[in-house]
């Protein structure tokens, strides 16, 4: 173990840090909209919308990440004239788009099974209480539904939100230069992927720390009902 060497090490991984934490926000953000729309669908989109979401999470939650993001990279690059045509050729062309397009398509289909366990989860009592105050429609769903939705699917989602954060090391596999592609350069160059990858799941490590406890104090304001009230006593 050198650890002059782990210094300079660590000092060159971070530099693919902002590119991983941008990864893992932007995916979250985007499949976190397209999670909520397909969870819509599933609860009240009828027979259609159900069997096309079903067949949706089926597909991404059933096949591996990894094969995704081949596909999308490697494999559409086949119908490159196609693409041109469509006029989105720019996009597939890079790879970072490639990956932030993988990354979202496969955790909004975890998180939107997440989404819809919460929407079910809230009690036709609170709707029915909320509808006797005068609420319908758009004002319903935003200041009742959403919100307890949000509180029973919180736990599920951050675990989703960490899974993500690691998940972005695949990007390294196309050629985007993150953490984890750093590090492979770095073995490619040393040839000491022990020390290396100890300080990649360092990093790793403190991102999550610091998700969980963004998680931690986003359930606690999330759960006033669920504190402890002061004893009047002492």
């Amino acid at each position: 173990m050198d650890i002059g060497f782990m210094r300079e090490t660590l000092l060159t991984l971070l530099t693919g840090l902002p590119l991983t934490i941008e990864l893992a926000v932007t995916s979250i953000l985007a499949g976190s909209v397209l999670a909520l729309v397909i969870a819509l669908f599933a609860v009240m989109g009828g027979t259609i919308g159900r069997t096309l979401t079903r067949a949706y999470v089926f597909v991404f939650r059933g096949s591996p990440l990894l094969v995704q993001m081949f596909l999308i990279y490697y494999g559409l690059g086949q119908f490159r004239h196609g693409l041109q045509d469509l006029g989105v050729w720019w996009f597939f062309r890079e790879p970072y788009w490639c990956a932030v397009l993988a990354l979202t398509l496969n955790t909004a289909a975890y998180c939107s099974e997440i989404f819809r366990g919460g929407l079910q989860a809230v009690s036709m009592q609170q709707v029915e209480a909320a509808r006797a105050c005068g609420m319908s429609g758009i004002l319903l769903f935003r200041r009742i539904i959403l919100p307890i939705a949000i509180r029973h699917a919180l736990p599920a989602y951050g675990n989703e939100i960490i899974l993500m954060v690691k998940a972005t090391a695949l990007a390294s596999v196309i050629t985007i230069m993150e953490v984890t592609g750093l590090a492979g350069k770095l073995i490619a160059d040393s040839f000491r992927a022990f020390e290396i990858f100890i300080v990649a799941g360092a990093i790793y490590l403190a991102i999550n720390f610091v998700v969980t406890r963004m998680l931690m104090v986003a359930e606690f304001w999330l759960s006033p009902h669920m504190r402890m009230p002061p004893n009047p006593t002492t």
